[in-house]
């Protein structure tokens, strides 16, 4: 094992630190911009939204930030998740490829999302905050942020995607467990919501309508902050508990992977197992071919542009540079809500952009098809969200199995899907559809991007 995995994890294996692959990159990220002026957002221009601890974090180039004692006393009630070998899957699909899996769902939100949830919790917690408020697409990141505000003892409000909130009442139902309010979004609360329901009034909602309303109630009450499950650098960083972790206990396995592979939505999960095995790569380490599976419904990284968007429908947010379809693009209602955002997260681009990821996009039923063979093989049923991982480790395996390669796999399997039983009653009875968005709605939000000369 080497010193750096020494120093990282202590006695329990739980990471000391996050990592942060801006460090290593060999070029800074694009700066985000303020929405008004276009020039260069200050610190305090994002202090109405969140700690000041976070916005440190989201700007910070230092390659590890340690990780505060009573974030890592809640972590240990799941860290460090296991890393299985996929033995009756590798059976099942005659590959000599070796497949492994970092499973994420054995959290209490059974996701990833509560490694940055408890974080985004405690230092809201330490300055004061007495209110969250956050958008939720599937659920899970509602789920663990609601969660995460039971334990420090915070009020957490959830605006939830419409198509998904009808979808998935189990997921309104435990965040209201965990004391959470739970609201379909576009809603009647917020001046976003109110105009979007004004011009669509049928409107299925989408992530970037959701964190329209869930910014408005943060910035309008001095009481609430603005906490998000994805796409920013903060949130990527603290996911990166998930390779550190797999990173040793490959270590412990005597192996290393060929291949790593993430489902991709606003980039968090896939950041989190991907950007340690990248960093170690661009520090002078073993080379690793780096897969994103998307949906093909919302395309960002094999269809979207890299360009400076809004990362909310409503305009409220400071823009970045990142994959994507359009603020105002609003995909179809396939089942893998947490994969629904029309941007990339802007760190998980520009590695796109630099060479160091490759990515593809798949359709749902293709997707629920591999999770349903994952899960006759191993045992676990995967959130609709993880299944594109899977679909993309599986496709690789049959790659192996095609050109004779020994190679190792290793995929992020970010969660279960306990939650998601209509969708695969649906898949069985024959009732899941391909969604394909509509190219002319696309064109449309495509040619609304803001006009940026730093670009």
């Amino acid at each position: 094992m080497s010193d750096t995995v020494k120093y990282l994890l202590d006695e329990t294996k739980i990471p000391k630190a996050w990592y942060n692959i801006v460090a290593d990159l060999p070029v800074p990220p694009p700066p985000v911009l303020h929405p008004g002026t276009l020039q260069p957002i200050g610190q305090g221009d994002l202090a109405p939204l969140f700690p000041m601890a976070l916005i440190m974090q989201e700007v910070s180039a230092e390659r590890y930030i340690d990780i505060p004692e009573p974030v890592r006393d809640v972590y240990r009630q799941w860290r460090p998740s296991p890393l299985y070998r996929a033995r009756r899957l590798e059976k099942a699909l005659d590959t000599p490829a070796k497949i492994y899996y970092k499973y994420e769902g054995v959290s209490p939100a059974g996701s990833h999302k509560p490694n940055t949830a408890v974080p985004q919790a405690f230092y809201n917690k330490e300055e004061g905050v007495k209110r969250l408020a956050t958008e939720t697409g599937a659920g899970q990141w509602g789920s663990a942020l609601a969660f995460a505000g039971a334990v420090f003892g915070l009020e957490v409000k959830v605006y939830m995607v419409k198509v998904s909130y009808q979808q998935k009442p189990y997921r309104k139902a435990l965040m209201e467990a965990w004391g959470a309010t739970c609201v379909a979004s576009p809603s009647e609360e917020t001046n976003a919501g109110r105009q979007i329901l004004k011009e669509h009034p049928h409107s299925t909602g989408s992530l970037g309508i959701a964190i329209s309303e869930a910014v408005e109630v943060a910035a309008t009450h001095d009481d609430t902050k603005y906490a998000l499950g994805s796409v920013l650098n903060h949130v990527l960083m603290h996911q990166t508990v998930i390779g550190q972790e797999a990173i040793a206990q490959m270590d412990m396995a005597d192996d290393y992977p060929d291949v790593v592979v993430g489902c991709t939505g606003g980039g968090s999960n896939f950041s989190g197992i991907a950007f340690p095995f990248i960093g170690a790569q661009l520090r002078g380490g073993k080379k690793v071919r780096v897969i994103a599976c998307e949906p093909s419904a919302c395309p960002s990284l094999t269809r979207g542009k890299y360009a400076y968007d809004f990362g909310d429908t409503g305009h409220l947010t400071p823009l970045v540079k990142m994959h994507t379809l359009g603020s105002t693009f609003v995909p179809p209602g396939f089942h893998a809500g947490g994969l629904r955002y029309h941007g990339m997260a802007p760190l998980v681009s520009l590695v796109q952009e630099l060479g160091l990821i490759e990515s593809r996009a798949y359709t749902q039923t293709k997707c629920f098809e591999a999770g349903v063979q994952f899960a006759r093989a191993e045992g676990i049923l995967p959130a609709p969200e993880a299944n594109h991982a899977i679909r993309g480790a599986i496709d690789e395996a049959l790659r192996c199995k095609r050109e004779g390669k020994k190679q190792t796999i290793l995929f992020n399997l970010c969660g279960h899907g306990h939650f998601d039983m209509q969708a695969y009653i649906d898949y069985f009875a024959g009732k899941l559809e391909d969604s394909a968005y509509d190219e002319k709605e696309l064109a449309a939000a495509m040619a609304d991007l803001p006009k940026v000369a730093a670009e």
